[in-house]
């Protein structure tokens, strides 16, 4: 079971771009990927605009955004 989320936009080319190259890479599937480009799942601790806004991760149970999110997932990939 994934023990890190990562909420993308799934609209923007960039980011399919981005995730479709880590998703590769994360071979344990350490990370859970959510698209919020057609809405946010009730599960979801922000806003969809919050969301999209910013890029969020949610690291055993603790809400990151900007680099910290960037640095978590990274840390989740061998």
């Amino acid at each position: 079971m994934a023990r890190l989320t990562v909420w993308y936009d799934g609209a923007c080319p960039l980011c399919r771009r981005e995730i479709a190259g880590l998703r590769k890479l994360d071979r344990r599937e350490a990370i859970q990927f959510v698209d919020v480009s057609e809405g946010a799942p009730e599960s979801c601790p922000l806003s969809q605009a919050d969301l999209l806004a910013r890029f969020h991760a949610e690291e055993n149970g603790r809400l990151l955004s900007g680099a910290a999110a960037f640095a978590a997932m990274w840390r989740a990939i061998p």
